[in-house]
């Protein structure tokens, strides 16, 4: 009977198979998984938005290469294998070693690019994976790694390096938390939660709510064009997607304007505001019926009537914070506009916002004032500014140099043990050798 805990003791077989490949034989490994991917990342972004019924196809093909291309690019090459560091004035050598049989229990959103991602890095420090599936989305989850199994048998790779769940449950996930020997935990907070209850390592990530801040100084039809790039990505359902735009109160009919040239539609009348709080927020909860769904279906919903064409809608708010329900994650291309009298008043309700929902992860910033830029990393509780981008480049993007990931830590305040995107290095082990160096303080330190 093919039981969990046979996939884990063959996952640790296929890793003692593979414990003497080279930084070479590893790669490769990488680079015909991300291949077989990107070859296949149109019939797999059909299957996910006929399995799940959230999200948006062509933007999903776009993410499944896109995230096959950057993840691999970044990792190809980078030393995972035996020494992979002499310090020589340190007197120290570094040794990766496997961390284990990782366990990883994906989300409903990302079927293909959450296994794609977490995959590689496993097998780039020699591990092992086994995937729990969001239900809603196994038949996708385990093509994906069906896929990545035949890749991994086309050039003599033992296939049970990677495995999946096929029929998940919630004790199924709860037993590869137990059993596994690290976590790597994508989904909602009680999730994350049980992962890091689990007694194992554990790799979680917090809820996003990501903030944008539009400054004075920059082109306010590019902050526009971003905006709704950042913000209509998938539908809505990217952690990292723009939740929010906080914009010069001054500029407002200009901006509302360059929105509505990008195909948004502005809800300004306080009766049409009120049809959203209570449409996305029924009872002051997420209304998961809209969770993916396109800006026009949610328009109708709420018996508000828009062009055809309607990329997001952006709704005004006054308040922020607990006073204003609208500023929570909303998983659906529904943006929230609200005008500010300055960058400091911007700034305080961005934190306001953040710490009501989406505290550590990431925020955008439209600016080419460098103080008002480094202000925002020194003010806001975040773990990355994403500047003058869609804030959806805050998972790594070749036009910045934040590491490739499908998995955003948030720091402690996103209840997570790192504040960085995760990757491979997280998943290795390194053992430090140390040799005799001439001594580094020949005085007290306080002479």
């Amino acid at each position: 009977m093919n039981t969990l805990s046979d996939k884990i003791l063959r996952g640790r077989q296929a890793m003692q198979s593979i414990s003497n490949y080279t930084q070479e034989q590893v790669d490769e490994m990488l680079s015909v998984i991300s291949k077989t991917i990107f070859d296949h990342a149109e019939e797999l972004a059909k299957e996910a938005v006929e399995e799940t019924g959230l999200g948006n196809y062509e933007h999903k093909i776009g993410k499944n290469q896109n995230m096959a291309i950057n993840i691999f690019s970044h990792l190809k090459g980078k030393k995972s294998v035996g020494i992979i560091q002499t310090l020589k004035e340190e007197g120290v050598v570094e040794i990766a070693h496997p961390v284990g049989v990782i366990g990883s229990v994906t989300p409903t959103t990302n079927p293909t690019i959450t296994p794609l991602g977490n995959g590689l890095m496993a097998l780039k420090g020699k591990n092992a994976m086994i995937v729990s599936p969001h239900p809603r989305a196994k038949k996708t989850t385990k093509h994906t790694i069906d896929l990545m199994r035949s890749a991994l048998e086309s050039i003599h790779a033992p296939k049970d390096l990677l495995q999946v769940i096929e029929e998940p449950s919630l004790e199924l996930s709860q037993q590869l938390m137990r059993e596994s020997d690290v976590i790597v935990a994508t989904g909602g907070p009680g999730l994350v939660r049980a992962a890091y209850s689990s007694g194992k390592p554990a790799f979680g990530v917090g809820p996003g709510n990501v903030q944008a801040i539009l400054d004075d100084d920059f082109d306010i039809n590019l902050a526009a064009e971003l905006t709704v790039i950042g913000r209509s990505f998938d539908n809505g359902i990217v952690c990292a997607c723009q939740q929010s735009l906080l914009y010069p109160e001054k500029k407002e009919e200009e901006l509302f304007q360059a929105l509505e040239n990008n195909k948004a539609y502005i809800i300004k009348e306080e009766i049409d505001v009120q049809k959203m709080r209570e449409l996305l927020f029924p009872g002051g909860k997420s209304n998961p019926d809209l969770v993916g769904q396109t800006a026009t279906f949610i328009a109708e919903k709420a018996g508000i009537k828009v062009p055809e064409d309607t990329i997001i809608l952006a709704v005004k708010v006054t308040t922020s914070g607990q006073e204003e329900l609208l500023v929570k994650e909303k998983m659906n291309p529904v943006l929230v506009v609200k005008g500010c009298e300055s960058f400091e008043e911007a700034l305080l309700d961005a934190k306001n916002n953040l710490w009501v929902e989406g505290a550590g992860h990431s925020t955008g910033i439209f600016s080419n004032n460098e103080q008002h830029i480094l202000s925002a990393g020194e003010t806001l509780p975040v773990s990355r500014v994403v500047v003058n981008q869609p804030t959806i480049d805050a998972g790594g993007s070749p036009t910045n140099g934040l590491n490739p990931t499908v998995s955003l830590g948030c720091g402690s305040w996103g209840n997570n043990s790192i504040s960085e995107n995760l990757s491979y290095h997280h998943l290795i082990n390194i053992s430090r050798i140390a040799y005799p160096i001439s001594p580094k303080h020949t005085e007290t330190p306080w002479n």
